[in-house]
């Protein structure tokens, strides 16, 4: 089949080395020239802008998956590509966009009668070899139109239409706040382990839980890894970025009043690791002093 691929990063340029390896015929462009031409070096057809890929795609109604990131780069490139497409033409969001900018994308489009499908896309830096695990949302033909390239970007049973627009993006953004949850429980208990008295091998524990234990998973592999280069972690700066899809859950979480204290504390987590030395602690420390004269530690 014949895809267009704008946005050759991390997860970009695998998803499209992957799909060359599935013997698809794929137009790509990126900001950066190199990456197109490393690309075109293993079968991909370079273009020089949107309008040069638009232009060279052969079959009809054309594809373009679009693998930026999310926010004002996926609606520039969506207002720039939408005019040069024609009616019944489709455009895959996989980067991590909001749901709700999804709708409004897809509705958007629709008057154009452009097809739209939210592709949640999980797999990082390991896609290219195991798949990426595909939530897609979007018109029902449309999908099923893609899934000669949906199956070979997915591992066996890694793909599924979860339903209409925002669909997709919506499940992608529960999923990535369910791993941030998993995530703390993980660096929580390890800290743990490391603080106690017995001299614990982190790694050999990380490996041993990932043999019939209840908590094993491929974050535990990764864990694992990770000790193995780097046993105490020492070249490894505390400081936990996050990419907006926590946010988004439990702001959904307030709206629809379900709770979700596990997934929220997890991202409150990440923001006091960017702290070395917050406000509110020091907050802390002043009001134990003035109502018990317990003491403080100076700057």
């Amino acid at each position: 089949m014949e895809l267009g691929f704008i946005g050759l990063g991390r997860m970009g340029k695998n998803m499209v080395l992957r799909l060359l390896d599935g013997k698809h015929r794929i137009v790509a462009w990126d900001r950066s020239p190199e990456t197109v031409r490393e690309l075109e070096a293993k079968g991909a057809t370079g273009a020089k802008d949107p309008a040069d890929l638009v232009a060279k795609l052969r079959d009809s109604p054309r594809a373009i998956w679009v693998m930026v990131p999310s926010g004002d780069p996926t609606e520039e490139v969506l207002r720039e590509t939408a005019p040069l497409l024609r009616p019944g033409d489709v455009i895959i969001d996989g980067g991590n966009s909001y749901y709700k900018d999804s709708l409004r994308r897809a509705a958007w489009l629709a008057e154009r009668k452009i097809d739209f499908i939210d592709a949640g896309t999980s797999g990082g830096i390991w896609g290219l070899t195991v798949g990426f695990c595909l939530m897609v949302g979007g018109p029902e033909a449309a999908c099923r139109r893609l899934e000669p390239i949906l199956r070979t970007l997915a591992p066996p049973d890694g793909y599924a239409r979860v339903g209409g627009n925002g669909a997709g993006h919506f499940t992608k953004m529960v999923h990535n706040a369910i791993e941030y949850g998993m995530m703390q429980s993980y660096a929580e208990g390890f800290e743990l382990l490391k603080a106690s008295s017995f001299g614990l091998d982190l790694k050999s524990i990380a490996a041993l839980w990932n043999h019939g234990s209840v908590v094993r998973s491929w974050l535990l592999e990764l864990a694992a890894s990770a000790l193995e280069e780097d046993p105490g972690l020492a070249h490894v700066k505390g400081y936990v970025e996050d990419s907006g899809e926590g946010r988004w859950t439990v702001v959904e979480s307030l709206e629809r009043e379900v709770p979700t204290p596990a997934l929220t504390l997890s991202l409150q987590m990440r923001f006091r690791s960017r702290q070395s030395d917050s406000f509110q602690a020091r907050m802390l420390a002043a009001l134990r002093h003035k109502f018990g004269g317990h003491p403080v530690k100076t700057a």
